[in-house]
Protein backbone atom coordinates (compact mmCIF):
# COMPACT_ATOMS: atom_id res chain seq x y z
CA UNK A 1 0.00 0.00 0.00
CA UNK A 2 2.66 2.35 0.29
CA UNK A 3 3.48 2.13 -3.10
CA UNK A 4 0.36 3.56 -4.12
CA UNK A 5 0.08 6.37 -1.46
CA UNK A 6 3.66 7.84 -2.92
CA UNK A 7 1.59 7.49 -6.07
CA UNK A 8 -0.93 9.52 -4.76
CA UNK A 9 1.34 12.11 -3.04
CA UNK A 10 3.29 12.36 -6.55
CA UNK A 11 0.06 12.91 -8.90
CA UNK A 12 -1.27 15.46 -5.74
CA UNK A 13 1.59 17.58 -6.04
CA UNK A 14 1.60 17.29 -10.38
CA UNK A 15 -1.21 18.91 -9.37
CA UNK A 16 -0.56 21.62 -7.22
CA UNK A 17 2.36 22.56 -9.53
CA UNK A 18 -0.45 22.57 -12.37
CA UNK A 19 -2.62 24.99 -10.38
CA UNK A 20 0.35 27.33 -10.50
CA UNK A 21 0.66 26.94 -14.11
CA UNK A 22 -2.89 27.77 -14.55
CA UNK A 23 -2.46 31.05 -12.26
CA UNK A 24 0.77 32.44 -13.24
CA UNK A 25 0.93 31.16 -17.08
CA UNK A 26 1.76 33.91 -19.53
CA UNK A 27 -0.07 32.58 -21.91
CA UNK A 28 -3.60 30.38 -23.08
CA UNK A 29 -1.69 27.88 -23.89
CA UNK A 30 0.09 27.56 -20.34
CA UNK A 31 -2.96 27.49 -18.81
CA UNK A 32 -4.52 24.79 -21.18
CA UNK A 33 -1.75 22.52 -20.32
CA UNK A 34 -1.90 22.99 -16.58
CA UNK A 35 -5.79 22.17 -16.82
CA UNK A 36 -4.99 18.91 -18.78
CA UNK A 37 -2.13 17.94 -15.70
CA UNK A 38 -5.04 18.48 -13.38
CA UNK A 39 -8.12 16.60 -14.65
CA UNK A 40 -5.53 13.70 -15.87
CA UNK A 41 -4.36 14.01 -12.17
CA UNK A 42 -7.41 13.82 -10.96
CA UNK A 43 -8.78 10.48 -13.08
CA UNK A 44 -5.39 9.28 -11.85
CA UNK A 45 -6.21 10.11 -8.32
CA UNK A 46 -9.54 8.20 -8.86
CA UNK A 47 -7.62 4.62 -10.32
CA UNK A 48 -4.97 5.25 -7.83
CA UNK A 49 -7.69 5.11 -5.06
CA UNK A 50 -9.77 2.23 -6.74
CA UNK A 51 -6.58 0.43 -6.43
CA UNK A 52 -5.97 1.33 -2.94
CA UNK A 53 -9.85 0.22 -2.24
CA UNK A 54 -9.51 -2.94 -4.37
CA UNK A 55 -12.72 -2.62 -6.51
CA UNK A 56 -13.11 -3.30 -9.43
CA UNK A 57 -16.09 -0.84 -10.51
CA UNK A 58 -13.33 2.51 -11.01
CA UNK A 59 -11.98 1.16 -14.46
CA UNK A 60 -15.38 2.02 -16.73
CA UNK A 61 -15.04 5.75 -14.62
CA UNK A 62 -11.50 5.99 -15.64
CA UNK A 63 -12.05 4.81 -19.17
CA UNK A 64 -15.18 7.08 -19.57
CA UNK A 65 -12.73 10.02 -18.25
CA UNK A 66 -9.72 9.60 -19.93
CA UNK A 67 -12.22 9.46 -23.27
CA UNK A 68 -13.57 12.73 -22.55
CA UNK A 69 -10.65 14.57 -21.13
CA UNK A 70 -8.52 13.52 -24.37
CA UNK A 71 -11.36 15.06 -26.76
CA UNK A 72 -11.36 18.38 -24.24
CA UNK A 73 -7.63 18.48 -24.89
CA UNK A 74 -7.97 18.43 -28.83
CA UNK A 75 -10.86 20.28 -28.60
CA UNK A 76 -8.39 23.14 -26.64
CA UNK A 77 -5.66 22.68 -29.10
CA UNK A 78 -7.60 23.91 -32.08
CA UNK A 79 -9.26 26.79 -29.98
CA UNK A 80 -6.26 28.09 -29.04
CA UNK A 81 -4.73 27.34 -32.74
CA UNK A 82 -7.47 29.79 -34.09
CA UNK A 83 -9.33 26.42 -35.77
CA UNK A 84 -6.32 26.11 -38.19
CA UNK A 85 -5.26 22.39 -38.72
Amino acid sequence: MTVIDIGLGAVVLAMIIATYRILRGPSSADRAAGADVIFFGFVGLVALLGLRLETELVIDIVLACTLVGFLAALSLARLIAGGKR
